[in-house]
């Protein structure tokens, strides 16, 4: 998600210098002026505002799909059962196989979990990229002026 962040931000910093280059050659001219500055800043926050929310739907939609479906656990019984005894080999006692299947279980439960809970705070932290820039986005949107 940052490497989404930095690109958009790029783009929105060439976008912007663009403009401001566009516009300069047009506020000298007879046509151009203030208000067409005016009009060019409304059409970037548009731009912008609307990259944020397109880029936080894509993110919301991202964390659903982790919610519903989240990736497996990669570590197999045998595994585990290998690295339980070669941890195990300082103490004098050894686990049983059914002790080893049943802390097993609970790792692979809690790494779930755990992996639920990550997917349910990038969704909330999500919602953010939409439910603030929509608004502005709403407000410019309509200080554009209807052509009749």
């Amino acid at each position: 998600m940052l490497v989404i962040s930095i690109i958009v931000s790029i783009i929105l910093i060439a976008l912007a210098i663009f403009i401001v280059l566009a516009s300069k050659s047009r506020i000298n001219s007879k046509e151009g002026g203030p208000d067409n500055m005016k009009q060019i800043y409304v059409y970037f926050v548009l731009f912008a505002t609307l990259m944020m929310t397109i880029g936080g739907s894509v993110s919301v939609f991202m964390a659903l799909a982790d919610i519903v479906s989240p990736a497996p656990y990669h570590q197999s019984f045998e595994d585990y059962r290998q690295w339980s005894a070669d941890y195990d080999a300082s103490k004098e006692e050894k686990k049983s196989e059914g002790d080893l299947r049943k802390s097993y279980d609970e790792m692979v439960k809690s790494d779930a979990e755990q992996a639920k809970a990550r997917a349910i705070n990038t969704l909330i932290k999500s919602f953010g990229w939409i439910v603030i820039p929509f608004p502005i986005f709403l407000y410019f949107q309509r200080r554009i002026p209807k052509k009749e």
